[in-house]
């Protein structure tokens, strides 16, 4: 039996907050486990480094993590939820288990399981052309949609050939586009159009904009909101009492969301009209419960959305590393999906045998580097042998020497690092990603200095130059961001980005034509 154990009783369940909270336990003695998740996180190894052994609320200081809502389940079991830090600095409201959270991408996965519902019902086919399907608005047919179409598998695979990885949401005071709008990247959209780039069908291209169009042809089908859809479907079969695609959010679910990377700016948050892509509003727990039901229904124990031959389906990788909306092992029983929206980042991660897992949610552009290492723990803790993630990227290692040791050390430590060799081992792409983990943190500073070792070290990368050009402009150095900008266009004439910087800076460029 669940038990529900007030913050009052169980200190530890709100450990460094304020006011009142809860905490989910199967037991007593369960506290010490999550102490041992909480404790147990793998030291990161730097070379010429000692280890770097954190805590949990270490970690979360040292990242800049304002609030925290993890969930753990094993054997169809929800174990126990616990929420760190806070919704909102300047208020220092703690985060409490129904506090919402942007779950980014794993609205994917949470809306194919909806559209595999009505797959399954025969409402829809996987492999016919979803131009058959769409009445609103068609894919653009061209030359690479001549023979191979765009499908629901493709799409939920991402081997559609697609365009638009992702979506950057709208301020609350800005004009928010339709979705064919944004299908067609015309005012007010702040994206490009969707469109088919390469033959579908033959390589994995993560695409947000192919959910978009399905999140599109969903509707034009049922002929009702996307919100609702997703809520007969999914939401309240699962029992899911903290969700919900609506965009924006109503105000009395509002006043239980976090602020994105825990600010008081206007609106707190963005939104997104590609809500099938980015739009989820949840906690740590329902995501939980989302993962525990893809479960039950692959053993056949349960079919309140879709069946157990559906969920196999989900579950078998069409295109590596991707099932159908669910990113899959395919050698184990691992799945899930990761998340980022602006301010807020999540994951899920899921054993599909077991019926175990973890649930993460950030209101923090800094929350992935965290991620893996806390879920490393909770499977050293819990017997989830079948984990596994990439090994720590350098630019995390430099990020955390640098938050520990300082900049100039970090710096050292890469050039030391990249003297001793091989220099194949070490790209642009290290610094480049160190550099923008501090401009996200808000070290401008720190970003411009990185950037320019960058373009020191790699004089002839051409984003590198761009990504100067981007700190420059952030501390207010508006000529020299303009000189790196045009830098790299004269590098690289296809980088539309360093256009649309300069048209920002009042600077109208030509480009020369795309080859």
């Amino acid at each position: 039996m669940l038990l529900i154990i007030s913050a009052a009783v169980l200190p530890i369940a709100c450990a460094g907050q304020t006011g009142s909270n809860t905490l989910w336990l199967s037991s007593q003695t369960e506290s010490e486990r999550i102490a041992h998740v909480e404790n147990g996180i793998p030291a990161l190894e730097v070379k010429g480094q000692p280890p770097i052994q954190l805590t949990l609320q270490q970690w979360m200081e040292k990242l800049g993590i304002p609030g925290l809502s993890v969930a753990v389940f094993d054997h169809g079991k929800l174990l126990w939820a616990k929420t760190y830090g806070v919704k909102q600095t300047n208020q220092k409201s703690p985060v409490t288990l129904d506090t919402l959270f942007q779950a980014g991408s794993i609205s994917k996965p949470v809306t194919a399981l909806a559209v595999m519902h009505y797959v399954q019902m025969g409402k829809f086919n996987l492999d016919e052309n979803i131009n058959d399907k769409l009445i609103s608005w068609k894919v653009p047919d061209n030359e690479f949609t001549k023979d191979q179409k765009v499908t629901l598998r493709r799409i939920m695979s991402h081997s559609a050939g697609l365009t638009v990885h992702g979506f950057g949401g709208y301020g609350v005071t800005e004009k928010i586009p339709t979705l064919v709008q944004v299908l067609n990247g015309e005012p007010p959209a702040n994206s490009p159009p969707v469109r088919v780039e390469m033959v579908p069908g033959t390589k994995n291209q993560y695409s947000g904009g192919g959910t978009t169009i399905m999140q599109l042809m969903i509707v034009d089908q049922l002929k009702k909101p996307f919100p609702e859809i997703m809520r007969e479907t999914v939401i309240e079969p699962l029992g899911l009492k903290n969700s919900t695609y609506q965009q924006p959010l109503p105000p009395d679910r509002a006043a239980k969301a976090a602020s994105a990377n825990g600010k008081d700016t206007e609106g707190k948050w963005h939104i997104y009209p590609e809500m099938a892509a980015a739009g989820l509003w949840t906690t740590a727990s329902d995501l939980a419960q989302v993962a525990m039901e893809v479960s039950a229904a692959k053993a056949g124990q349960s079919h309140k959305v879709v069946s157990q031959e559906t969920v196999k389906q989900m579950l078998t990788v069409q295109s590596a590393p991707f099932g159908l909306g669910f990113m899959a092992d395919g050698k184990t029983d691992q799945f899930g999906h990761d998340g980022s929206d602006w301010g807020f980042q999540a994951s899920l991660t899921g054993f599909s045998d077991r019926g175990s897992g973890m649930a993460i949610m950030a209101n923090s552009d800094m929350g992935f580097a965290l991620f893996a290492r806390l879920t490393e723990s909770a499977a050293k803790e819990y017997g989830w042998a079948e984990f596994h993630h990439e090994t720590d990227p350098l630019f995390l290692k430099l990020f955390l020497v640098a938050r520990m040791n300082g900049l100039p050390q970090a710096l050292e430590s890469y050039r030391a690092m990249r003297d001793a060799g091989p220099p194949s081992d070490y790209n642009p792409g290290d610094l480049n990603a160190l550099g923008y983990m501090l401009l996200q943190s808000g070290d401008i500073p720190g970003s411009v200095k990185v950037f320019e070792e960058n373009v020191k070290i790699y004089p002839e990368d051409a984003n590198a130059y761009d990504s100067l050009g981007e700190a420059y402009a952030a501390a207010g150095r508006k000529d020299e961001a303009i000189a790196n900008y045009k830098k790299s266009l004269e590098m690289n004439p296809k980088n539309d980005n360093a256009v649309k910087r300069l048209k920002t800076l009042g600077v109208n460029v030509e480009q020369r034509e795309k080859k």
